[in-house]
């Protein structure tokens, strides 16, 4: 911590001043020190006092300033020594509180493809990926990522490109049709021709747009500055009355000494560091203090869907069987061809299938890209495309991902999926309107029809559709000024550059989405959505104490001043003053790790569920 050694020098200084003064007798070497001391870091605080000025910030470090040269004028350097201790132990505080935030942002490129296989003359050769050139082949096997932007030479396969454009369902890609970096190939090698370089290729954009996005460190704003110029002139105004009205500079020094604003500048970093604690209880790690004054004014909420507002796990939506064909039927016998698939549309189906009722295959075949065939308890079952099931069939357009199945060469219907919407997002997003959420938006990948429907049952009323990694940065970065401030939730590499962008970004973290937890404000870490509205409880909860706390020192502090003016509290009494409301503030400001009513209101709800269920099931 950059201000620690100065708290560790007041102590040395200290213990070297208490052995001249009281055991070697040599008061005046100690005032000497101590002096010197204290008018230097007096000094340093004039130097950032005057460069606040010029950014357009009054703070009350002037009082600090005050204090510390009123007492060595005086000759009262035990208290200023007092005064040194406050002001570097408030500091070291602040460190404390803002050093949970990263130093810099850890590389996105942990992810990123680095080695490709290169093709020549039918040779594979792995060599950098930044060393493709334009019309260079390269062999993309099964489970590896597309190194480069291109077009498929050869071979049919699927990609998962979740993490590039939220889509939640792996795209089949064919012949001459485009494929994207830092996508997965699905389970059949295919041959592609670059098209763009290692640097303009799609995830190398998006790391590029996380860079652009890259704001400054917000610095860590004292609470007690908004409210510096008021208590400045009033504690000034007793000073300088008791100076006059006594005739004795003395009692200038002992009302500076009280009004000196070392409560003020603990209370924010101590309620600050204490809501952070709360935060890590519940599983959210917040990496600035500043996130939290955000995040408890946050008015504009925009949230992923793919693996955000939903699970990123597909289930069943539709079963339609052809007239004569059962439903369960239909499900049980492509599940039961579809069981030695590893593609998500083939696991989702087993999934939802009763294993008791599973048949087993015999004659399995699978064609890459297209489907599977095999014959299940006598009957031949063909699951997969159309093109494949049933070429001659002609079927409305269906707006959602689906297989098709044909049993003994004859179309028997087709099932539909969806992805399944996290149980806990229509409450999350109930609650935040509640804590005062005024715009709650969706921006997604995903197409309009799928968006609309999650949006529906999610109880969110704006929905962008759509949209690429940089178009959700202009939805985020387009908000208006008194919509703000806005967080931005998501996860996945396609996320971090609108995390950026957002006023608060917080990453869903659980499954490890490094591009957008190292982008974020704020990282959750645990698959639960609620946590954005613990996360914003809390942070309320915690401006509400530090706030509270910061009006209840300015109160006591005054009306010690009040009473300094008087002349019957000497400068080292005022000091010991003013540690005694030191840790009246501090214990305060610990309020701060409480659950706040609205969290403690949903445990108890959730409790009673549960308690419910168990009745319902004893």
């Amino acid at each position: 911590m950059k201000h620690q050694w100065k708290l560790i020098v007041a102590l040395i200084l200290g213990v070297v001043g208490a052995i001249l003064d009281f055991a070697l007798h040599m008061p005046h070497l100690t005032a000497i020190i101590i002096d010197i001391a204290a008018l230097l870091m007096a000094l340093s605080m004039l130097r950032e006092m005057v460069m606040d000025l010029k950014a357009g910030h009054w703070g009350v470090d002037i009082l600090a300033i005050i204090a510390v040269i009123s007492t060595v004028a005086v000759n009262e350097f035990w208290a200023a020594w007092m005064i040194l201790v406050m002001l570097t132990g408030g500091e070291s505080l602040e460190d404390y509180a803002t050093s949970q935030a990263d130093k810099e942002l850890r590389s996105l490129l942990s992810n990123n493809p680095r080695l490709a296989s290169k093709l020549v003359d039918g040779v594979v050769t792995e060599v950098k990926v930044d060393d493709l050139k334009i019309g260079d082949q390269v062999l993309v096997k099964p489970g590896s990522q597309v190194p480069v932007d291109g077009i498929i030479l050869t071979g049919d396969s699927s990609f998962d490109e979740s993490s590039l454009t939220g889509e939640s369902v792996p795209v089949e890609k064919n012949v001459g049709d485009t494929i994207m970096s830092g996508s997965i190939n699905g389970d059949a090698a295919i041959t592609m021709q670059v098209t763009k370089l290692a640097k303009d290729s799609e995830y190398q954009t998006i790391v590029a747009l996380v860079q652009s996005s890259e704001a400054a460190p917000a610095k860590f704003v004292k609470m007690a500055d908004r409210y510096a110029v008021p208590f400045t002139i009033i504690s000034l105004i007793i000073g300088i009355s008791a100076w006059i009205s006594s005739g004795d500079p003395t009692r200038f020094a002992q009302v500076m000494v009280v009004a000196s604003p070392c409560p003020l500048l603990i209370a924010a970093p101590v309620a600050l560091v204490s809501g952070m604690s709360s935060m890590s209880k519940n599983h959210i790690i917040i990496k600035s203090g500043t996130v939290l004054e955000k995040l408890s004014r946050a008015k504009t909420f925009a949230f992923d869907k793919t693996g955000t507002l939903t699970r990123n796990q597909l289930v069943i939506d539709r079963i339609v069987p052809e007239t004569g064909i059962d439903k369960d039927e239909l499900q049980i016998l492509a599940a039961s061809v579809e069981q030695a698939s590893s593609h998500i549309i083939a696991t989702s189906l087993v999934k939802a299938t009763p294993k008791a009722k599973l048949h087993s295959v015999t004659d399995l075949e699978e064609v890459t890209g297209q489907g599977v065939r095999g014959k299940v308890a006598g009957k031949v079952v063909c699951v997969g495309k159309l093109s494949f099931v049933a070429p001659d069939k002609k079927l409305e357009n269906i707006n959602s991902t689906a297989i098709y199945i044909s049993i003994d060469n004859k179309f028997a219907g087709y099932i539909t999926f969806a992805d399944q919407i996290r149980p806990e997002t229509p409450d999350t997003i109930s609650s935040l309107r509640t804590q005062g959420a005024q715009h709650i938006m969706m921006l997604t990948g995903d197409n309009s029809k799928v968006a609309q429907k999650v949006a529906a049952i999610a109880g969110v009323d704006d929905v962008r559709s759509s949209l690429l990694p940089a178009e959700k940065i202009a939805a985020v970065k387009g908000i208006k000024a008194e919509n703000r401030p806005v967080v931005m939730t998501g996860d996945g590499v396609n996320d971090a550059p609108s995390l950026m962008a957002a006023d608060v970004g917080i990453a869903m973290g659980a499954k490890g989405a490094t591009a957008a937890s190292e982008s974020a404000d704020a990282v959750i870490m645990v698959n639960d959505l609620s946590k954005v509205s613990d996360a914003v409880a809390i942070a309320k909860h915690t401006m509400k104490v530090a706030n509270i706390d910061v009006l209840t020192a300015i109160s006591i502090v005054i009306l010690i001043e009040i009473v300094a003016f008087t002349g019957i509290i000497p400068a080292m009494a005022g000091a010991i003053l003013q540690e005694v409301v030191d840790l009246i503030t501090i214990c305060l400001a610990l309020l701060a790790k409480t659950t706040p009513k609205i969290m403690r209101n949903k445990k108890t709800t959730n409790l009673q569920k549960k308690t419910e269920l168990r009745k319902i099931f004893s």
